[in-house]
């Protein structure tokens, strides 16, 4: 299964689904697709798509999907590479109205980079990347979390 997750921004993102839509009815892509749409309205033969879910619902459907097909968002990206899925990302961009800036590019080639994610970036080639994704082994995701609180308390230590 494919689960799309497109954001909670107020900018639709509408391409993705077009792009998944004629792939599925083409029979390039043959799999189940769930969407969270987020505020992108769009209607489907092919996929079952909600608005929003809960974040438990979220989460099982996370833990249930083959690949996670999501935008650039480092909340979706971090999602999926936790719970140990292959991630394909798909940058909003400005040029489309999806974003006031492209740093979903930026942060999608840092992810590719390292070896987390695959970087779609011609939706033209999105039933080849499903494809690649199915064989694909993603690097083990580790957190930089602790280290970037072992620093912000030392900041705000120093400046007190």
């Amino acid at each position: 299964m494919i689960l799309v997750t497109l954001g909670t921004s107020d900018k639709p993102f509408p391409r993705i689904l077009e792009a998944l839509e004629k792939n599925l009815a083409s029979g390039k892509i043959k799999d189940e697709v769930i969407v969270q749409a987020g505020c992108t309205k769009f209607n489907s033969q092919y996929m079952t798509i909600f608005d929003l879910l809960s974040i438990e619902e979220l989460n099982k459907l996370i833990k249930k999907c083959d690949i996670l097909l999501t935008h650039g968002g480092v909340g979706s990206i971090t999602m999926g590479l936790k719970n140990q899925k292959v991630v394909v990302g798909v940058a909003r961009l400005k040029e489309y109205g999806e974003v006031a800036s492209n740093h979903q590019l930026q942060i999608l080639e840092n992810f590719s980079n390292d070896g987390l994610l695959i970087h779609l970036d011609d939706l033209d080639n999105l039933a080849e990347t499903i494809k690649k994704a199915k064989k694909f082994k993603p690097k083990k995701y580790k957190s930089n979390t602790k280290n970037l609180i072992k620093l912000l308390e030392s900041y705000i230590g120093d400046s007190k």
